[in-house]
């Protein structure tokens, strides 16, 4: 989940300025904020293969893309928006393990048995690290920002 709270404090004409959007539709800004961070996700799975910090995404063991095998992650990248609150995530059980990591553990056998490629593995846990691809990178607040500031001004008739 990404939580986005805008606060300004301290710019008196910014404030001056919002005080002319009486009243602000906080939902209409959030929608396109969420469309834009949806975007920036899906194109982070999709392409950039980083971290929002920036940091590039380990490896996997099979060789193949980073978190897009099939690409129903980066299409279930999704976002709800109420009021002034935009939600942008996935709906997929496996997009949560992916985000966080995990470590998986037999239930009852003794070990976990599953393919990778063409040999079988037997394994006593399996360590997924963790991938995360939902958040802001410094360049999607910019952009975020940047869409605050042509909302605002497109409201007072500045643009």
């Amino acid at each position: 989940m990404i939580s986005i709270d805008l606060r300004l404090e301290g710019i008196e004409s910014v404030d001056r300025a919002l005080q002319k959007l009486d009243p602000i539709d906080g939902a209409a800004l959030m929608t396109g904020i969420a469309r834009m961070v949806q975007e920036q996700t899906r194109r982070r799975i999709t392409s950039e293969k980083t971290a929002p910090s920036g940091a590039a995404w380990k490896p996997n063991r099979e060789g193949t893309p980073i978190l897009y095998k099939s690409g129903a992650l980066a299409r279930s990248i999704d976002y709800s928006v109420s009021g002034d609150t935009a939600i942008i995530g996935s709906g997929l059980i496996y997009a949560g393990v992916h985000q966080n990591g995990a470590t998986i553990v037999p239930k009852k056998a003794k070990r976990l048995v599953f393919r990778l490629g063409n040999r079988t593995v037997f394994a006593r846990k399996v360590t997924i690290p963790a991938r995360p691809f939902i958040g802001l990178s410094s360049e999607n607040a910019e952009d975020v920002i940047d869409q605050v500031g042509r909302y605002v001004r497109a409201r007072i008739g500045g643009g």
